[in-house]
């Protein structure tokens, strides 16, 4: 969903179509994709609808995890389905490690849902004891959002890549699970961060290459000043996240930074009309070793 933006079905497919065009081009260059997506704009949705049920039909954020990675999922299969019909997609359901102890289960920051001015922000806060914070122009419900460890089922993932099928997974940052001292998983009440969760999926499956599509077109420093520059190189060791929006921008240096400097490989970030442009380096930010620029 684009910022601001009426958060109903037809929204959701017209952008997902357009976000399939720009998949494809790059399939069309002979890249072979794992493909991961957000859900902050549905999972806020699907808790609005929930906490609109009797208490005992209410599920947690780990189930609309679920089901929001299942939704979005059914429509960039169908979409990239109707422009590439001589391949062959799986969407899946993938469960990702956390820590039970993780600060960020008791320092929420990750916004889901739709936005709202202030006078509604407050109202929130006082009938449903979100907690609510800060974005952009508006206002926004914000949940705990721990770091993810491991992603489950990559085997699987593998198995389907080396068969030439492309992949739709890790939805939403994936289902937020823990380990009990059995060995036995449970899930447990979070949004992860899709863009941490990318990078470490990446790594684990040995990608070439990290690409981050987004709705601006590079990386800047003093992003909304008058002193903006954009940054066309950067070295992972040269840049902090915490210097970048924590709700937008700094997750994806950060994850960034984390895939380039662990892997010795490059990460991209960019708009995703300019999806080919940013793996050819003509467009985009590279994040990667051998890159001298420093915000």
């Amino acid at each position: 969903m684009k910022r601001g933006e009426p958060m109903t079905a037809a929204n959701q497919r017209a952008n997902i179509r357009g976000a399939a065009l720009a998949l494809a081009d790059i399939i069309a260059e002979g890249h072979m994709l794992v493909i991961t997506h957000g859900n902050g704009p549905q999972v806020g949705l699907l808790a609005l609808q929930a906490a609109a049920a009797p208490e005992e039909g209410q599920f947690p954020l780990d189930v609309l995890d679920a089901e929001s990675a299942g939704m979005i999922g059914y429509v960039i299969e169908q979409e990239l389905g109707n422009i590439l019909k001589d391949r062959q997609f799986a969407t899946l359901l993938t469960q990702v490690t956390v820590d039970c102890n993780d600060p960020a289960f008791f320092t929420p920051t990750k916004p889901i849902g739709p936005m709202y001015d202030e006078a509604a922000a407050r109202a929130l806060v006082a009938t449903r004891h979100w907690r609510i914070a800060a974005d952009g122009s508006g206002w926004r419900r914000v949940v705990p959002s721990p770091k993810p460890l491991i992603i489950l089922g990559t085997d699987v993932i593998r198995i389907l890549v080396e068969h030439n099928v492309i992949v739709i997974c890790t939805g939403g940052g994936g289902i937020p699970v823990v380990k009990k001292p059995d060995g036995s998983l449970v899930g447990v009440d979070a949004v992860i961060d899709k863009d941490l969760a990318s990078a470490l999926l990446a790594r684990q499956l040995h990608a070439d290459a990290l690409l981050m599509l987004t709705d601006v077109d590079a990386v800047y420093a003093d992003y909304g000043t008058a002193h903006a520059r954009k940054l066309e190189t950067i070295h992972p060791m040269s840049v902090r996240a915490a210097d970048f929006a924590s709700g937008s921008m700094g997750p994806k240096i950060a994850a960034a930074a984390e895939f380039a400097h662990t892997t010795g490989k490059s990460a991209y970030i960019g708009s995703l009309e300019d999806a080919v442009a940013i793996l050819q380096g003509v467009e985009g930010t590279r994040i990667g070793v051998g890159a001298n620029s420093k915000p």
